[in-house]
């Protein structure tokens, strides 16, 4: 996959996952492009480990989008956890 649309799979999944989350997170569509980044990082990467192969080769793959839509969950709600204990 391109890096284009890595940061397009990246900001969608994101997006999403603020979406399924309850409450309210902090941030904005930066924070959001980000989180969702390294949230497809992280779920393309375990996804890898668990099913032993390459999830984030396709774009259009839908194991893709569920492993980044799941890595996205999990970084935001650890986002929500360090962030809630700032303020």
């Amino acid at each position: 996959m391109s890096f284009i649309g890595f940061l397009i799979l990246g900001l969608i999944a994101g997006a999403i996952a603020k979406a399924i989350l309850p409450g309210k997170q902090g941030g904005g569509w930066l924070a959001t492009l980000l989180l969702g980044v390294v949230g497809a990082l992280l779920g393309g990467w375990i996804g890898g480990m668990i099913f032993k192969q390459d999830l984030m080769n396709s774009f259009w793959s839908l194991s893709a989008w569920i492993t980044a839509i799941i890595g996205s969950l999990v970084v935001l709600l650890i986002w929500g956890l360090v962030t809630r204990r700032r303020a």
